[in-house]
């Protein structure tokens, strides 16, 4: 087989992570890997294998021709069979259809707000799904959601799956105390619910003055952060709260952190929970999307309804009390990811899936 992914961007996030994953996982199983941001790059262009053929095809419009017959002649001349589209490339990938129709379309349904998915645009899905061979989602919802309510068939559902970083120079130097430092991986979105992550920390100000939270995700200099920054400083937590904006160094970060944390209103298999458990780390979430089919309450992790500072902060400092809870949740979450989310047994249902499209 000869697959390309497709995306968007390159900038640091879910999606982005995961056609990076699938590219470089790919490149060492079959014939040819490549992997084409559309729109915009970013920095997790540093981490495609060197084995991935990698194009940046600079698309200006929704309907840029230029940019189609650019991806078109790209196609062929890898004799690329198959386009893996993630998110909303797809509506790209529909094009490309049109005027290549014998290329083979998959897409990769990576959407975050599967709390609200009463709520999601699916016109245009109705419209253009048709047109391709399968469908993956991320998250048993996401599945049941395309069955009964765009009708189609041929879906599966694969989790996300973590992967380590190549080429990365460990830069970034976490503020506050060895051993008391709790991260969260998480862009600065509406769904991420940092407001509860404030509200925790400003609770933990008070019971342990020690412990700092420290913030790595993009920021978008939007509303949503102005009032995160607002917050701070009505909390006073400037010396307890720290923002990185985004880093790559995600393997060198959590090795500085003692806990790692998810505080989001809506998921669907967050990455981020993926590398926690990659790199042995204790974790305390909410229950949204499939985080509870991954963590097992008071097992592998503590898990708390969303929205509910007063328990995530009761879990959290239960954590903060226990080492020895830490090391065996951190152990134990290791242990889930290898047997179930690892890339090996991803990529072997991924690629037996695609045997049958």
């Amino acid at each position: 087989m000869r697959i390309l992914q497709l995306i968007d961007s390159l900038e640091s996030g879910g999606a982005e992570r995961m056609a990076v994953n699938y590219a470089n996982a790919l490149a060492g199983q079959v014939s040819f890997s490549g992997l084409i941001a559309t729109r915009k790059e970013g920095a997790l262009v540093q981490q495609l294998d060197s084995e991935v053929s990698y194009l940046f095809l600079n698309k200006r419009s929704i309907i840029d021709l230029k940019a189609l017959f650019r991806l078109r002649n790209y196609i062929i001349r890898n004799k690329v069979t198959v386009v893996h589209a993630h998110s909303s490339s797809f509506f790209l990938a529909f094009l490309l259809k049109v005027v290549y129709p014998s290329i083979q379309l998959i897409w990769h349904d990576h959407y975050g707000d599967s709390e609200f998915l009463n709520k999601r645009p699916h016109v245009v899905l109705k419209m253009v799904l048709p047109f391709f061979h399968g469908i993956i989602s991320v998250n048993q919802r996401l599945k049941v959601w395309t069955e009964q309510k765009l009708n189609l068939k041929n879906i599966i559902y694969l989790p996300n799956f973590p992967s380590e970083e190549t080429m990365i120079s460990e830069s970034t130097v976490l503020k506050g105390i060895e051993g008391k430092r709790i991260v969260c991986l998480a862009n600065l979105r509406v769904q991420k619910d940092h407001f509860l992550l404030l509200e925790v920390a400003k609770k933990v100000k008070v019971s342990h003055p020690e412990w700092t939270f420290h913030l790595i995700g993009k920021d978008f200099k939007d509303d949503y952060s102005q009032q995160i920054r607002h917050l701070l400083l009505a909390f006073r937590l400037e010396k307890n709260v720290f923002l990185y904006d985004t880093r790559q160094d995600v393997k060198h970060i959590l090795n500085q952190a003692t806990i790692a944390i998810l505080s989001s209103q809506s998921e669907g298999l967050p990455v981020a929970l993926l590398e926690y458990g990659w790199h042995k780390k204790p974790v305390v979430v909410t229950a949204v999307g499939d985080i509870p089919s991954l963590i097992q309450n008071g097992q592998n992790g503590f898990v708390t309804p969303a929205h509910d500072d007063g328990l995530f902060y009761d879990a959290l400092v239960a954590l903060m009390a226990n080492p020895t809870i830490q090391t065996n949740f951190g152990n134990a979450l290791y242990k889930t990811i290898v047997e179930n989310y690892s890339e090996a047994v991803i990529l072997k249902k991924y690629l037996n899936w695609l045997q049958t499209i």
